[in-house]
């Protein structure tokens, strides 16, 4: 009697992915909502990339580092998602004048902007900037992971953060802060 593996996933495989989501999966998690913005729009993400990713487990886990390819995943979903919801950003209340800077109310200030800042870019600009500097990627992986060049990365980031710079100026924050 023989078994179609394409059916029946070997329990070998099922205990590697449950192992793999239990261990990872917060971080997968930490990964989208910061890359979104949303906790609920990074759920979906991390659910349907690891429903997607389950029935090829066995060749996942045979590359290097399959983590990563699962954070690839993740961005490139993130990147072309508009089938199930338009992706739309509420906009947010003005933030209070800061606190001192040695405030913990000034970090949480400045946290909240950031995460303002990062709403407004395009997509892909957002992406580039979260691999680089929550993820800490050199700009040849995001080039990698993205599916570009790295001077495409580049001007990428430089577009994301002028855009940034000329946000936090016009709101009269920016520069000697």
């Amino acid at each position: 009697m023989t078994t179609d593996r394409s059916t029946a996933p070997s329990p070998g495989r099922t205990d590697d992915f449950d192992e793999f989501v239990t261990g990872r999966g917060r971080a997968l998690l930490k990964f989208a909502y910061v890359l979104s913005g949303d906790a609920h729009l990074a759920e979906d993400l991390v659910q349907e990339v690891l429903a997607r990713l389950h029935r090829r487990w066995d060749r996942i886990t045979a590359m290097d580092n399959p983590e990563a390819y699962v954070r690839t995943a993740i961005v490139r979903q993130f990147l072309s998602w508009r089938r199930r919801r338009a992706y739309r950003e509420a906009v947010l209340a003005e933030v209070p004048e800061p606190a001192p800077s040695d405030a913990p109310e000034h970090r949480v200030l400045a946290r909240d902007q950031m995460w303002q800042l990062l709403r407004g870019l395009p997509r892909s600009q957002r992406a580039v900037l979260v691999l680089r500097f929550y993820c800490d990627l050199p700009d040849e992986e995001i080039a990698a992971l993205l599916g570009c060049g790295k001077s495409t990365v580049r001007s990428q980031a430089a577009r994301a953060l002028a855009q940034m710079r000329t946000t936090l100026s016009q709101r009269g924050a920016g520069g000697d802060g």
